[in-house]
């Protein structure tokens, strides 16, 4: 059986006076689960399974000017990310049309894949074979299962931490990084030199014809900063859940994983995010508050009597959440045991709330009063106007309520789990 996942892109045609060139180009990258008919690659409805995915950003890729019939096509093995990657077209102009060059699409790619990659679907198709010796790189750190609803069993995953020293895994990396690329936007690649990074890997582990075979699911890098005198701060830097895989709850397995890694490590001070995503805040969210919730200083008798020092400190000190996370977990968990309902209960809700949400505004007030010793009248004026009272309450509201509906997700969340 082959078993591909494949992500089709389609660009855009392009123009050039009344000529249309580059039209139906295509960029598809696929990984290869596993192959056991022999050595011909063969495409048949029986033997495939292809699952077409929609990419969030692909923000390298380009127009493909100046080919007819274009074809990109990327794969990578399952397991150890070996690579083909193949350009296929019809037709490219030449200088004599219109004095103009088609796009390095090849170089273009070159540039992100690593070397080693085949271009022959043979070497690749002999390359599937070797397969079976691929072992996930690393110290094994969590087992979990997730069920399968079309298949009707339950998958087994697993979580390794992973640095550079180890074995093999710089070219692994070279090669699981391109994703990054694919999927992320603004991604770059990372030094892998500085011994400073680690690394989180999840791999499904399932049988084929009685062997025991791993692919690959996602990953995070974490580096980890100095706090002086003695402390580390990991900052988690990527994080990545490939497409066939996202919505079953990978990403919360994981960062639960590499949290109760850390809480172990009596020199970490706290875990902090580099420029979290959206998405990332809202599963960071749900994993802190699920962690957070046996804690005894987060007790429902505790929770109506505000936000405490008591409450900061347990969850920095055994679970590495710093003071402004824990804050929101608090806010969550209270939400959580909060008759919204009652009017004084839910007048208290939304004032304790909303006295952190005004927190930066009343630090701009304060600034104000300073700057009043020694702004020209017409400068004053200007700041005045920008801090104009109804104007902040109608966007403290707003975000009040946009806070409570994710609080509101992540509850939902904490009760289907």
């Amino acid at each position: 059986r082959l078993e591909i996942t494949a992500l089709s892109v389609h660009s855009p045609p392009k123009t050039i006076g009344t000529k249309t060139i580059g039209t139906n180009s295509l960029m598809s990258i696929k990984v290869v689960k596993s192959i056991v008919f022999g050595p011909i690659f063969i495409a048949h409805n029986d033997y495939i399974k292809l699952v077409t995915l929609q990419i969030c950003w692909m923000h390298l890729l380009f127009v493909a000017f100046g080919y007819k019939g274009l074809q990109i096509q990327l794969y990578y093995s399952a397991g150890n990310l070996i690579t083909l990657f193949k350009v296929k077209y019809s037709a490219r102009v030449t200088e004599n049309f219109d004095c103009v060059e088609p796009d390095d699409v090849e170089g273009k790619i070159r540039e992100i894949i690593p070397a080693g990659f085949s271009c022959s679907t043979d070497d690749f198709i002999s390359l599937l074979e070797k397969e079976a010796n691929f072992k996930p790189f690393g110290t094994l750190l969590h087992t979990y299962n997730v069920h399968n609803v079309e298949a009707g069993e339950d998958f087994t995953y697993q979580i390794h931490k992973v640095d550079v020293s180890c074995p093999g895994f710089r070219d692994y990396h070279e090669r699981l990084q391109t994703f990054l690329m694919w999927f992320v936007e603004t991604a770059s690649f990372i030094d892998v030199d500085d011994d400073r990074w680690d690394f989180f890997l999840v791999f499904e582990k399932y049988n084929n014809d009685g062997e025991t075979l791993f692919a690959t699911v996602g990953y995070m890098t974490v580096y980890n900063y100095y706090v002086y005198p003695d402390k580390t701060r990991p900052r988690v830097s990527q994080m990545l859940i490939l497409p066939p895989f996202q919505g079953e709850g990978h990403g919360a397995q994981l960062l639960e994983a590499v949290h109760r890694f850390y809480c172990n490590l009596p020199k970490v001070q706290d875990i902090t995010a580099e420029d979290p995503s959206e998405n990332y805040v809202k599963l960071r969210d749900y994993v802190l508050v699920k962690l957070c919730q046996t804690l005894p200083s987060f007790s429902t008798d505790k929770l109506p009597l505000s936000f405490s020092d008591d409450m900061a400190t347990e969850a920095r000190e055994k679970l590495k959440i710093n003071k402004k996370h824990a804050r929101r977990v608090y806010e969550i968990l209270r939400l959580r045991v909060t008759d919204m309902s009652v009017e004084t209960k839910a007048r208290d809700y939304r004032l304790e709330v909303k006295k952190r949400l005004f927190a930066p505004t009343k630090k701009n007030q304060r600034e104000l009063t300073k700057m009043m010793k020694c702004l020209r009248p017409e400068e004053l004026a200007s700041h005045i106007s920008q801090m104009d009272t109804a104007l902040q309450q109608e966007e403290l509201e707003k975000s009040y309520q946009e806070v409570l509906a994710e609080y509101r997700r992540v509850i939902e969340r904490l009760a289907q789990a």
